[in-house]
Formats: C-alpha cells, sequence, structure tokens
C-alpha cells in the first residue's frame, strides 16, 4: 500500500509529510514540557529562524534530528554511538551533558491528582547505563538478524527497554521517540513520515505513561509483562496507517479509486473476496469496487466462482 500511494498520490504525500515534520516536532517536545510561542514554530522548523532561546534550540534540535533519520535511515548502524548522536541534536547540542549518559542516577517521578510526588520506577544505575545500552544494541541486532521475533515486536521491545534504561539525564522521551521512527523505517514502515507518531501519543499520553509503569514493574527482575506496551505501541502505529489510509483516499477521484482498487486486486496470490477489498480500503463504497472486478472479468484477467458474499474472485 506505501509504494501504490507513494507513485499515486505523491503530491498528497508531500503535503503530509510537510504537516508531519511540524507536528512530531511540536509534538515530541510538549510531551515533555518544551513549547515555543506559535508564530515562532513554523520559523524554527523551517529552518527560516535562528533559536533566541533554549526551548527553541530543542525545537530546531529535534527538527534536525528527523531531518537526518528521514534522509539518512538506511546507513544509519543501532549502536551508543547512534544513541548519543540523537540525544545531542534534540538536546540543540547547546547544553553541556548533550550525548552524554547520564552522570546521577535519576528516577522517574509521578504527581497523583492530589499533588503528591512518589517514584513510579528506578531506572539503570548511572554505572550500569554504557552496560546496558551495549547489551540492548546487540540484542537488537541478534533478534533481527536471526528473525526470532516479528519485526514490530523487537522494535517496541528496543524502545521499552531503552525507557527503563533511561540513560540521560534529560531528553530520553524524544530519543525514544527518534529511535521509533528510525528503527520503524529501516524495517519499512513509513507510516511516521507522513502521519505524526508524536502526536499520536501526545492524543494519548494518559494511557502512555499508565502502560509504562504496568509493563515496567518487576523490569529489573526480568519478570515484567510486556503485553500492555505492546498492545499500545502496536496500536499506535496501526492507528495511524488507518489514519494515513484515510487521508490518501478520501483525497482521491472516483478514476483514482477505481484504478487503485484495480491494483490491489491485481496484486492478490490467491483466491479473494469483495470484503477482502474492503480490508484494504475500507473507506470505499462496495459498488464502487463490483464494477472495477467486472471491468477486470471483462479483460479476462480474473475469474470468479459462488455467487453473493460468498464470491470469490482469482487471477486468471
Amino acid at each position: 500500500m506505501q509504494e501504490m500511494w507513494r507513485k499515486m498520490r505523491p503530491e498528497i504525500l508531500k503535503k503530509l509529510k510537510e504537516s508531519a515534520i511540524v507536528q512530531s516536532t511540536e509534538s515530541s517536545n510538549r510531551i515533555e514540557g518544551v513549547e515555543v510561542e506559535k508564530d515562532r514554530l513554523l520559523p524554527l522548523v523551517l529552518g527560516k529562524s535562528k533559536p533566541r532561546n533554549r526551548p527553541e534550540e530543542e525545537i530546531a534540535g529535534y527538527k534536525n534530528a528527523l531531518s537526518y533519520i528521514h534522509q539518512k535511515y538506511r546507513e544509519i548502524k543501532i549502536n551508543p554511538t547512534t544513541i548519543k548522536k540523537l540525544h545531542r541534536m534534540a538536546q540543540g547540542g547547546m547544553v553541556s551533558d548533550a550525548g552524554i549518559w547520564k552522570k546521577k542516577d535519576n528516577e522517574i517521578i509521578e504527581i497523583s491528582p492530589q499533588g503528591d510526588r512518589f517514584i513510579r520506577f528506578k531506572p539503570s544505575t548511572a554505572k550500569q547505563t554504557p552496560k546496558a545500552i551495549e547489551q540492548l544494541c546487540l540484542a537488537y541486532q541478534d533478534v533481527t538478524q536471526n528473525s526470532q521475533l516479528p519485526e514490530l515486536v523487537a522494535v517496541a521491545n528496543f524502545i521499552f527497554d531503552f525507557l527503563c534504561i533511561h540513560p540521560f539525564r534529560d531528553g530520553n522521551g524524544r530519543v525514544s521517540r527518534l529511535l521509533t521512527l528510525l528503527l520503524l523505517y529501516q524495517n519499512g514502515y513509513e507510516v511516521g513520515r507522513f502521519i505524526s507518531l508524536e502526536k499520536a501519543i501526545e492524543n494519548t499520553k494518559d494511557d502512555y505513561y499508565r502502560v509504562l509503569g504496568e509493563s515496567s514493574a518487576q523490569w529489573h527482575q526480568g519478570k515484567h509483562d510486556l503485553l500492555p506496551w505492546w498492545n499500545y505501541f502496536l496500536g499506535i502505529i496501526k492507528n495511524s496507517y488507518q489514519e494515513l489510509r484515510d487521508r490518501v483516499d478520501l483525497s482521491k477521484s472516483s478514476e483514482d479509486m477505481s484504478s487503485l482498487i484495480r491494483q490491489s486486486i491485481l496484486a492478490f496470490d490467491t483466491p479473494f473476496s469483495i470484503s477482502d477489498i474492503q480490508r484494504i480500503h475500507p473507506t470505499l463504497g462496495r459498488d464502487l469496487i463490483k464494477k472495477v472486478l467486472q471491468k477486470l472479468k471483462e479483460e479476462k484477467l480474473i475469474t470468479s466462482s459462488g455467487r453473493g458474499r460468498s464470491a470469490k474472485w482469482a487471477l486468471s
């Protein structure tokens, strides 16, 4: 589907990409409490204005890190050096510990609705951090090279363990979201290029923190439950693809939609039903799909068996 959209509606994807960069930069920083004036955001993201203060440096830095991933993701290696580089870029490179592992132990503090502060999680210690990050990267390489886990599950696990290690004094959340995009791109999932995953996380921030709390329990003992995190992380990816599909499909003319249905049908290598096509294009009507099927049948490109909703189609 990504390839079809890229070929058929490049102008729509270009607009979505431009919008996603702005939304991602704004949302990822806002989750961490970093905000700038509305009229300053776009000039900073487009590189038409230089940062005037610390929050603006972080906005510009995150945008530069996004651009680096968009352009270089195929050649970027998943190792400690890359993680430190992303942190240095996201911090704007203007703080003394940008790109440097934490030197003091840190804690993840949560504030209750009543205003009480309590420790939600104790990450890896400063002393443990360099080795923990190195092992994390090596484990990910081993899992992916040997296809030991589905790609998206391997990515989800990497991001979760990164957040539990919490290797930097500040900016861990932003780096985790940059790493999410990088790993997804490297595995062929490019939805984050057109739909802001950072915005999706910001919109479900309460669930994000709740799930991290649930899944991080007993992480140090290796007895934690990853299921809540998997459900959340994969749900974000799935919903973002649904949003992308809806935006692309709704922007099409009838002729474009017919062409898209045609390409989808000719891509099937096993018998299929109209319902199978609707699962790919949920925003398109059954009548339009029937018209395309009938046209392909007249061209002798497909055959049918059965009748009504039980009918099956196959390439000739």
